[in-house]
C-alpha cells in the first residue's frame, strides 16, 4: 500500500510540502539543543514548522495561514544566518562550510518553493 493512501493525503505536493516542514523543524530542533537553548528564536520556528506540517498532512485551511505566516521569519532567519556565515568565513573555505551555505540557499529555495505551492492550492484544504 502506497504512503499516500496509508496518510489519506490527495495532493503528493502537500505531503512533500509536510515532509519539509517536518525535516525543517527537526533540524531547528537540534540547532536549539546544541546552542545550549541560547539561541530561543529557533524554538517558536521549530514548533510553528512542526504544527504546519500536521496541518498540511491534514488538509486543514488554518495551515494555508501558517505557511504565509511562517514564511516571513523563516526566509529572514535564513537569510541572516547566510549572510553572517558569508561575512564571517566567505563563500568556500572548506567543504563542510560549503555545504552549510548550500544547505542554507536550498532551505530558502524550498521555504520559498513551499509557499507559493501551498497558496496556489489553497481551495483544495477544508
Amino acid at each position: 500500500m502506497p504512503l499516500k493512501s496509508k496518510l489519506k493525503v490527495e495532493k503528493l505536493g502537500v505531503l512533500a510540502a509536510s515532509i519539509f516542514y517536518v525535516i525543517v523543524g527537526g533540524a531547528e530542533t537540534i540547532i536549539l539543543a546544541l546552542s545550549n537553548f541560547r539561541l530561543i528564536h529557533v524554538g517558536p520556528l521549530a514548533v510553528l514548522s512542526l504544527i504546519t506540517a500536521y496541518g498540511l498532512l491534514r488538509m486543514k485551511k488554518w495551515s494555508v495561514f501558517l505557511v504565509t505566516i511562517l514564511f516571513f521569519p523563516a526566509i529572514t532567519f535564513g537569510a541572516f544566518t547566510f549572510y553572517a556565515s558569508i561575512m564571517q568565513q566567505t563563500f568556500y573555505p572548506s567543504v563542510d562550510v560549503l555545504l552549510f551555505h548550500l544547505a542554507l540557499i536550498a532551505y530558502l529555495i524550498l521555504t520559498l518553493i513551499a509557499l507559493i505551492y501551498v497558496v496556489a492550492v489553497r481551495k483544495d484544504f477544508k
